[in-house]
Order: structure tokens, then sequence, then C-alpha cells
């Protein structure tokens, strides 16, 4: 048998699990290779500036440039101060956080990092507002001031998330004297204060980061050289991993070569997690798609098979979800499945027949290109044009263009993945459903809104149980989305590599520094 490691990672405990470790080293040598490791990847980066990207490419690559005022731990879900010294909640209002900078930090050009420049990334980052940006994250943000070392946040309404949501990728602080105030910064540079030096970027192809000697923050140590290379399709970075070209790889590798994966005999070391990456079916509900329609989303959610997907296009490597938030976080529940239990032509075609809609029902179906986002856009249009009740026109696109097309509204429906920035609840409710939300689909709810709100002032975070439950039923009525599954996590390495275990633990956080050479 080969030499395996397959990891289950439990977010929300904090808990990580090893089985059936082989005979093999977790550790480095003391005699270590200085070659930079390979980590092959099929996600993007759509932006090198924090104030331009809102995705999980992007956002991997920013922890590892750039410093947030605080960070997570691996394996834990509450965050711990890196570029701050402390931060807090000012009085009992939670309404006001403050963070003490440290005094030791510099950019990768040699200048001290302040105050001001947190400041300034946040102003910047919320003034910009750009369309694929991090700005929803921060809806209830109204003010930061810069006063010596210290940060304050000034916020509209009570936001106990609010500390998480600075330790994400939206929270990256630049340096103010590179970085334009009123718009996205160009070129393929960056200057951050975090782990890693970016020495090279050429963008869909490469990125060579170097460890930064200047950094000061929440890790004692930097990992070695990186270099990630970037595909566009799955097949790609299989083919790549096959030739022996790339040391690790992460996200994503074909389902169907991941379910065979422990049946051939071979040195390949899989960390395996149950993470809280899911992909939902967004529907535009602008006017005059006729998405814009609810009945007409309520009898495609009618009709999704989720165990047909899982099984053909995926191969088995994700599980069907019916719930906006994830297993594994408060207040997951099965609201999609409690309304729509299993697929119905009956019940689709008896809410269009109320609703005195003509079928067949016309829309545009986009979909990120892929093969395998291929194979789960044919096996959808084949469920509801099965129906009889729907005639579906699949719309293909490269990453980039994709994301400017929905975010335009050019597709009736389109399928994203999506990767928290946090791990809390929260982080599947506001930027997904509120009003303003991430996938730019026209929704809002003052409902779902309010729930939102009131999610968002518990401290103890299992008091907001029951408001998340009541947003996954209003989102199972109003349907502007329909969840298709949650994913697992698997990080492929060699066996000369060690670490790989620790590069990914669903906080959004891509920990390059701990690959070593054995």
């Amino acid at each position: 048998m080969r030499s395996t490691v397959r990891l289950r990672i439990l977010i929300t405990c904090g808990v990580l699990v090893a089985a059936g470790v082989g005979g093999w080293q977790l550790l480095p040598s003391d005699d270590v290779r200085k070659d930079p490791i390979t980590v092959g990847t099929t996600d993007e980066v759509t932006s090198l500036d924090p104030a331009g990207a809102y995705d999980a490419g992007s956002w991997a690559m920013y922890s590892n440039v750039f410093q947030s005022l605080l960070t997570f731990k691996p394996g834990f879900t509450t965050p711990v101060p890196d570029a701050a010294e402390n931060c807090k909640f000012v009085g009992t209002k939670l309404t006001t956080y403050q963070c003490k900078l440290r005094d030791d930090l510099t950019f990768a050009g040699g200048r001290k990092v302040t105050a001001e420049d947190v400041k300034f990334s946040f102003d910047r980052m919320l003034g910009i507002n750009a369309d694929v940006g991090p700005a929803p994250l921060f809806p209830t943000l109204t003010k930061v001031a810069a006063d010596g070392q210290t940060v304050t946040f000034s916020l509209s309404g009570r936001d106990a998330t609010f500390p998480l949501k600075l330790a994400t990728g939206a929270g990256s602080i630049v340096d103010r004297t590179q970085y334009p105030a009123k718009k996205l910064r160009e070129g393929t540079t960056v200057e951050g204060s975090g782990p890693y030096v970016l020495k090279e970027y050429k963008p869909g192809e490469s990125a060579r980061l170097e460890p930064n000697p200047n950094y000061r923050g929440a890790l004692t140590k930097t990992g070695g050289p990186v270099v990630v290379r970037y595909f566009t399709e799955s097949e790609q970075l299989a083919s790549v991993w096959n030739t022996k070209q790339v040391d690790v790889t992460h996200r994503q590798m074909p389902p169907e070569f991941l379910s065979k994966l422990g049946i051939e005999k071979d040195s390949t070391r899989i960390t395996e997690a149950q993470t809280a990456e899911i992909r939902n079916l967004y529907f535009n509900v602008k006017s005059p798609s006729p998405m814009a329609k609810k009945a007409v989303r309520q009898a495609v959610a009618a009709v999704i098979d989720r165990p047909a997907i899982v099984t053909g296009a995926y191969h088995g490597t994700v599980e069907p979800l019916y719930s906006l938030i994830p297993q594994g976080f408060n207040g997951h529940s099965t609201a999609f499945y409690d309304r729509y239990p299993e697929p119905s032509k009956t019940k689709a075609a008896s809410l269009l027949e109320d609703a005195d809609i003509e079928t067949p029902v016309s829309f545009t179906f986009g979909y990120r290109k892929d093969a395998t986002y291929g194979a789960e856009a044919a096996e959808l249009k084949r469920q509801l044009e099965a129906t009889g009740l729907f005639k579906v026109k699949l719309v293909e696109a490269e990453w980039k263009d994709f994301q400017k097309a929905y975010v335009k509204g050019d597709y009736d429906a389109y399928p994203v993945g999506w990767l928290p920035d946090f791990p809390d609840s929260d982080s599947f409710t506001a930027p997904l459903v509120g009003s303003g939300n991430a996938m730019h689909n026209g929704f809002a709810s003052s409902k779902i809104d309010s729930l939102i709100s009131a999610t968002q002032q518990y401290s103890d975070r299992g008091a907001a149980i029951n408001d998340f439950e009541a947003i996954q039923a209003e989102v199972a009525a109003d349907v502007p989305l329909v969840p298709l599954w949650q994913k697992k996590d698997y990080v492929l390495a060699t066996e000369d590599v060690a670490g790989s275990q620790y590069l990914t633990d669903g906080t959004g956080i891509w920990r390059l520094w701990e690959l070593s050479w054995i």
C-alpha cells in the first residue's frame, strides 16, 4: 500500500484528527533542499490589489503577501493578533472596535507600517467599492480613525463578527504611498508586510514567493521559497501532477481522478478534509429575466436532483446540500429538503400554472469553463428540460469573463462556488443573501436583512441559531439561490514534501509557509 495521510478537519470544533498514517516523516530533516516547492492550483488570482477581489484564489495569495490586523491559527476559529498587538471591542454595545498596531512592522519596500496605512486600506477598499471587491463584507463599517498606533472602527450596529472579518483577505494592509486612493493598482507587484514577498508574477501562469526576512506577526517562522502554478482547468492540473511537474496540488483536481485515489499503489500523500466549501445556483432576480418571477425559481428548485449531480459530474467527491449554511456551522438546517423533498415535475408544473407562467420557460445558464463544471451544467440542463417545463441555453466563459458577465446580469442563472470568508455562519448569509450581496443577482429582502442584523448582535454565536434557521427558511421560500453541494477538500503532495496537511483548514488562509522539503 502507498504512504497515505487522510486528515479530517472539523472546523467548528478546532479539532484536527489524523488517521491512516503510513511510515514516512511528517517533519523536515536537517539537510533541507533550497529549491522552491511547486504548488499547482486551478484557482485564479483575479487581482493582486486586495481592494479588487473577493475570491478564493486572490485571498489565498493575500494571506501570504499581506498582513491583516488579525489572523487564524490552524484549526481554530477565534482570531489572534497578527499586524496588531491587541484588539478588542470598546464597551458592551459591539459598535466600536479598537486595535493597537505592532510597532515593528515594515512593508516589503522597507517603509514602516502605521495606523494611517490601516485606515487608508479600509477607506480605500470601501471607497473604490469594486464590482468584485470585498466591500460588501463590511456593511456596518461607517468610520475608521487612526491615532498614533491605534485604529478605531465605528460600526452602525452591533456586529460580533467584525473581528472575524478583519482576519480575512479583505483586511489586507497596503502601503498608502504605493497604492492609489481612488482606483485599483495595476501591475504585477505588491507592497505588503506578510510572511512572503512576491518576487515574480505572471498573470494566469505562475507566482514566485520568497520568505520575507522582515516579517513580524503571529508566525514564529516563515517557510521556504514557493512557486505557485495556475491552471485554467482541473484536467491540466492532473496532467502536470501525473508527470511530476508539481510537488503539491490544491483546488481543483478532477472528481473522477480523486474518486480513484487509493486504488493504485503510489507514494502520494493525501490530505482529505470536510470543508465548508459550497456551490449554489444563483438566479438573476432583476427584470426582464424570467427568474424575476418567484414561481419560476421555485419550480427550478422543485426539480433539481442533487444526488444525480453528486454521483455524476462529481463522482461522489461532494455531498448534496439542502441549506444555505453547510454542515458543521451554527444554524445548519435542511430548509430546501423540507420544502422540496424529492425532485417533482408535478410540483414544478403546479407552481408555474398557479402563477400563470407559460411553458417552457427559456433562460440562459452561465458557467465557468471547466470540464467538471461543464458536466454539472449539462446535467442540470438535462434535468430541467426533461420536465418539458424549461428550455436552457448554456453559456461557457473563462473565470474572469464569467465574473464580469454575472455582475452585469448577462445570465439568468449561474452556479458559483463559495468558501466562507471567516469561520462563522454569517459568512454564508450577509454576503450571499443580504442586500447588495456579493453575487450581484439583485436580490434584497428586508426580512432577511433584519434577521442577519439579529444574528450579528450575539457574542455567543450559539444564541444566533434560531435566526440563522429563520433566514434559511426565508431563502427556501423566496429562492434567490438553490444550494447544490458541499465539498470535501483534497491536498496532494509528493513523498518529499512535509506540512501539506496544514496548507488549508477552511478559514480561507493558504499556509504556504507550512510546506517544506523532507
